[in-house]
């Protein structure tokens, strides 16, 4: 049974720019959009800006280059300069890195309050109200209870794609069955010999499986990272069928993956040399979602795009890291076939494909950008824009096109995308020629 019912929402905040999730491109965006001289509202649903990296304990940046040219320039590189300054990250392959979370959360907590963003923590996205296209104010909750806020433009960075789609953007998830790639949970461990880690992680899940240490096989186990000295963080596991968009999915999947641990832990203990000690210290107060919606906007970049490196005319920035899909099932068959498919396809050194404008620009929707792992692209290539890096290039360039849509009193379709290119050159994004 459906209730209705009716209230007056006092409106507390009237700003330029609205940015709903404080992940790697909510807080890329938020600046970007404040040093265009917007007032901007920064709203993050948990305790600490950062999403995967901090509060889900994401244990490493992937590749912030392609070997030859720094990617995830401009705010991507201030992020990571910023993280060596307070010693928040270690050297991992290539041009990836280990993260210390709470490094990472002071990070980001200095660089939005230096760009002068106002932030809220703690404070829920739970209703879009729109009008004729364009949306007119979001309902926000926290504990002074329920508010609205209004904006010229939104962005949407919450990964989900809750805005957009709950203001009528089109959207796909999945796969063509409709299940999402697993979700992990992460998690911090202690007492762990490095130096004795003579074989990968998963060499020995099947045997381990075979001997009852596992209650169902996974064959995808991605292992630990060295954090400190002795300490690791795992991005290890995974929970398959969920829902991130259905909070009953993820709390079965996060009631689940804890008690995974407990079966992880003895494998450690038991299979991996150097682990033998090991601690679990903690798991994440985040589930590490690796696929949930894709907005579908006025480009879908795809999988044909990342064959071809192509680039785009109005593109905002280019990318490298490999199509990374995870098997929806946890069969052998399933495991095989994703290595058929994507094995080889890895990019050498100097490879990169553009990211379109138009890929931030959802459809349906005037006065809304959206940045993050929810840009309009196909799944392969869902699975290469969504790590933090990538987050970077497409939040940075949503929040200076947001700013000049302030500035010049359009809207985001409207905007040219030739200034938008110069403003991420000002901030010394590598933009080459197209």
């Amino acid at each position: 049974m459906d209730i209705v019912f009716s209230r007056t929402l006092p409106l507390r905040y009237d700003v330029d720019v609205l940015v709903l999730g404080g992940g790697p491109a909510g807080c890329a965006a938020a600046i970007a959009a404040a040093r265009q001289g917007a007032k901007v509202l920064l709203v993050e649903a948990q305790a600490a800006l950062g999403g995967m990296g901090t509060t889900g304990m994401i244990p490493a940046f992937m590749t912030f280059g392609d070997g030859e040219h720094f990617l995830a320039a401009g705010l991507g590189r201030e992020f990571l300069d910023r993280m060596w300054q307070i010693g928040g990250v270690t050297p991992g392959q290539g041009m990836s890195y280990s993260i210390r979370a709470e490094a990472l959360k002071r990070a980001y907590d200095e660089m939005v309050a230096e760009a002068g963003v106002e932030l809220l923590l703690m404070t829920r996205l739970t209703a879009v109200e729109t009008q004729g296209g364009r949306i007119e104010y979001c309902v926000l909750a926290a504990q002074r209870g329920m508010y609205a806020a209004r904006a010229k433009v939104y962005i949407d960075c919450t990964g989900d794609g809750n805005l957009a789609a709950w203001a009528g953007a089109p959207c796909e998830m999945g796969d063509e069955n409709g299940p999402c790639m697993p979700a992990t949970l992460c998690g911090l461990w202690s007492d762990i010999d490095f130096s004795r880690r003579a074989i990968r992680d998963d060499a020995r899940i099947q045997e381990a499986y075979d001997n009852g240490v596992f209650e169902k096989l996974d064959l995808h186990f991605s292992g630990m990272w060295q954090i400190y000295d002795h300490v690791g963080g795992s991005n290890t596991g995974h929970a398959f069928d969920v829902d991130a968009t259905d909070e009953t999915s993820l709390t079965e999947a996060l009631v689940y993956s804890r008690r995974l641990y407990a079966q992880i832990e003895r494998y450690y203990h038991e299979y991996i040399p150097g682990f033998e000690k090991a601690q679990l210290v903690a798991t994440a107060a985040l589930m590490g979602i690796r696929e949930s919606r894709r907005i579908v906007g006025e480009y879908v970049l795809n999988m044909d795009d990342y064959l071809a490196r192509r680039s785009f005319p109005d593109e905002i920035g280019r990318y490298c890291y490999n199509v990374d899909i995870h098997p929806s099932a946890r069969n052998r068959e399933a495991f095989e076939a994703f290595k058929r498919v994507f094995e080889g396809k890895r990019y050498k050194p100097g490879e990169s494909y553009g990211v379109p404008f138009r890929a931030l620009l959802p459809k349906g929707v005037d006065n809304l950008l959206v940045a993050g792992r929810c840009v309009s692209t196909d799944r392969p290539m869902q699975s290469s824009m969504r790590v933090m890096p990538g987050c970077y290039i497409t939040g940075q360039a949503a929040g200076v096109a947001a700013g000049l849509c302030v500035k010049g009193g359009f809207l985001p379709h409207d905007t040219a995308v030739a200034d938008v290119r110069r403003e991420l050159r000002g901030m010394k994004m590598y933009l080459p020629d197209v």
